[in-house]
């Protein structure tokens, strides 16, 4: 199933996922925090600071969104975004990254 041919039972459907997915990780103490972002924004880049409006990326690049898992290592944040519900899309795309410790 494409996610932009979905029809709105199936998206409903889809949300529902996405609640008992997350919900199950926040009982195992694994969620820390989530938040779904603006499709749009500003970016600002360069030394003299170049104001640009978003969206930045194309559409099938475009972050929609972020959850931050406290797991023991990378192999259990991997197994985590296993269940993630994009997942059950051919164009859905999980990224896992270590927060970088200064």
């Amino acid at each position: 199933m494409a996610e932009g041919n979905a029809s709105p039972e199936q998206r409903q459907v889809h949300l529902q996922e996405w609640v008992q997915w997350m919900d199950g990780l926040g009982k195992q103490g694994k969620l820390v925090g989530a938040q779904a972002l603006e499709p749009t924004g500003k970016k600002l880049q360069g030394k003299k600071k170049v104001v640009t409006d978003g969206p930045f990326m194309e559409g099938k690049e475009m972050v929609g969104g972020y959850l931050l898992c406290k797991v023991a290592d990378f192999n259990e944040a991997m197994e985590v975004a296993q269940g993630c519900p994009i997942l059950k899309f051919d164009s859905g795309t999980v990224e896992v990254r270590s927060i970088w410790q200064m």
